[in-house]
C-alpha cells in the first residue's frame, strides 16, 4: 500500500513510539476517549467495517496510511524548522490527540516562538482523557518529551 504524500515523514523513532503506546488491537474497541479504534490507533470512520480481525500487517498498513494526515498538520502548524526527533515527537502527539489539540496548545505557541527548550514541559500537561489522568498518557507524554528534548539538544 503506498503512503499518501506528506511534506515530511515520521522517522522510525516516532513510528515506534506510536506503535508502542497505541498498542495493537486486531478487533475494534472503544478507546479511553470514547472513540472506536482498531489496529495501531486507527479511528474507525463512518461506513468503515472491520468484521474480520486485522493481521499485524494490515494494522501496520493502516498506521502508515493514517500518518500523513498528522505529518501534514505538524508541517502546517509549526513554523520553526525541527530536528527529526522533535518532528517525530510532535507527530506522535498529534496522532494521539488530533491536530486541534496541537493547534490550540501552548506547546505550539512556544515552538513557533522559537522557545524550544521551554516547550518540553508542555507535553506533561496532556495526560487526561475526559477528567481522568491516565498512567498510559503520562508514560506516552514522558516518552514524547524525552524524544523532543533529545532533538532540542541535538540542535544546540
Amino acid at each position: 500500500m503506498s503512503r499518501p504524500s506528506s511534506p515530511r515523514a515520521t522517522g522510525e523513532a516516532g513510528i515506534s513510539l506510536i506503535r508502542a503506546f497505541e498498542g495493537f488491537s486486531a478487533v475494534p474497541y472503544i478507546c479511553p476517549a470514547g472513540v472506536l479504534t482498531v489496529g495501531y490507533g486507527h479511528v474507525v470512520a463512518d461506513g468503515e467495517r472491520f468484521d474480520a480481525p486485522l493481521s499485524a500487517e494490515e494494522g501496520e498498513a493502516l498506521l502508515r496510511a493514517d500518518l500523513p494526515r498528522y505529518e501534514r498538520a505538524v508541517c502546517r502548524l509549526i513554523e520553526m524548522p525541527l530536528s527529526d526527533p522533535c518532528f517525530d515527537s510532535l507527530a506522535s502527539f498529534t496522532f494521539n490527540l488530533g491536530e486541534g489539540a496541537l493547534a490550540a496548545s501552548t506547546l505550539r505557541r512556544l515552538v513557533n516562538a522559537g522557545r524550544l527548550a521551554e516547550a518540553g514541559p508542555q507535553f506533561d500537561r496532556w495526560v487526561f482523557a475526559g477528567a481522568r489522568k491516565l498512567a498510559g498518557l503520562v508514560r506516552r507524554r514522558a516518552a514524547e518529551r524525552a524524544l523532543w528534548e533529545r532533538g532540542v539538544a541535538d540542535n544546540s
